[in-house]
């Protein structure tokens, strides 16, 4: 499928440009500390036989959460929602890969409510269409990623992830297919090593692969359906919106063996021929309008791969274009609680 032309990835983010520009509070110092987590009432002092429900629900809790390891990021604020949660924005500097970016982060409401203070929360990392440099257009308010997000929660839709939007590509230059080209900035160890230690350092999450996904437009939803298919221990889950199916950098010329290693087709293929159990399974969610062009290529995809525990999903948006616009309607139409339903929620102390 090919890929959207800048000046059409520039118009779809223009609205986020402008919008940042209005936040009064842009600029602002904000944490994403959550409330202190408490242990059950039985490991603490004069504590009780630890039977009770809110003891249960806290030691489960305990048990899958990875609280914040450290070192903190000192974020500022970016955007501000209508609820009053801040998306904040700060540089990391990735130990793995030795790339440093910007990366935008999000916590929903239930991530500062009392009750979820021992528990985890799902991560979803959302990649741009085009270049993505430098900036994600996710981390505006315009396309409302967050705050449909903050409201499918709310009706059930949804789980209430920590939405992650590191910058896709190190140039606006070349697209570098979330891949470590030889020779060339490691995107691929960023993409799938730096930003998530970096999440585990800064907020709740969960141990294992059930609370972490993806999802992307266009080149972002290529690299969020390569990232899951190569790293299947590490990630559950992906909305892949528009997306290209092979790894088509220019920049891989000369290197055919490591393009082929970053190749979905090739990995999905692997994947699939796996037993199907608990371990192995992902789940590719697909979205495409039915107004841009790949349906045929997708659908392809679909039933050459999609067997096994390579679990699919596609979503069809009547009346959808190659945007990310269309893409969130897409979500709130299916797609966002298929991934949910199959992924880790946060756990309530009562």
């Amino acid at each position: 499928m090919q890929r959207l032309p800048k000046a059409l990835v520039a118009a779809v983010a223009l609205g986020s440009v402008a919008l940042t520009a209005g936040c009064s509070d842009e600029g602002d110092p904000v944490s994403f500390d959550g409330p202190t987590a408490k242990a059950p009432a039985a490991q603490r002092p004069g504590g009780g036989s630890g039977g009770g429900a809110a003891d249960k629900a806290a030691a489960e809790a305990a048990a899958k959460t990875l609280m914040p390891t450290g070192p903190k990021a000192a974020f500022t604020t970016q955007n501000t929602l209508g609820d009053d949660t801040r998306i904040g924005v700060t540089t990391l500097d990735g130990k793995k890969s030795g790339f440093r970016g910007k990366v935008w982060v999000w916590a929903p409401k239930q991530y500062f409510d009392p009750q979820y203070a021992n528990s985890g929360f799902p991560v979803l990392i959302a990649l741009p269409g085009g270049n993505g440099y430098p900036k994600n257009y996710w981390m505006g308010t315009d396309l409302k990623l967050q705050s449909s997000i903050s409201k499918w929660s709310q009706e059930g839709k949804s789980l209430p992830f920590i939405v992650v939007m590191p910058v896709l590509n190190p140039d606006a230059e070349y697209y570098y297919d979330g891949s470590d080209i030889p020779g060339r900035p490691k995107m691929g160890t960023w993409m799938t090593e730096d930003v998530p230690d970096f999440v585990k350092a800064n907020f709740r999450t969960f141990k294992s692969r059930d609370g972490w996904a993806f999802m992307g437009s266009s080149s972002g939803a290529f690299v969020g359906l390569k990232s899951v298919l190569r790293h299947p221990d590490k990630f559950k889950a992906v909305i892949a919106s528009g997306p290209d199916t092979v790894p088509d950098s220019p920049l891989w010329s000369g290197h055919e063996a490591e393009r082929q290693a970053n190749n979905p087709q090739k990995l999905a293929k692997a994947l699939s021929a796996k037993p199907d159990t608990k371990d192995n399974d992902v789940y590719l969610a697909f979205q495409i309008g039915s107004k841009e062009s790949g349906m045929k290529g997708l659908k392809n995809f679909i039933r050459n791969y999609g067997k096994g525990p390579v679990k699919t999903r596609l979503q069809v948006i009547h009346d959808g274009g190659h945007n990310a616009k269309t893409y969130v309607k897409g979500m709130e139409d299916g797609t966002i609680q298929w991934i949910s339903e199959h992924m880790q929620a946060p756990i309530p102390t009562p």
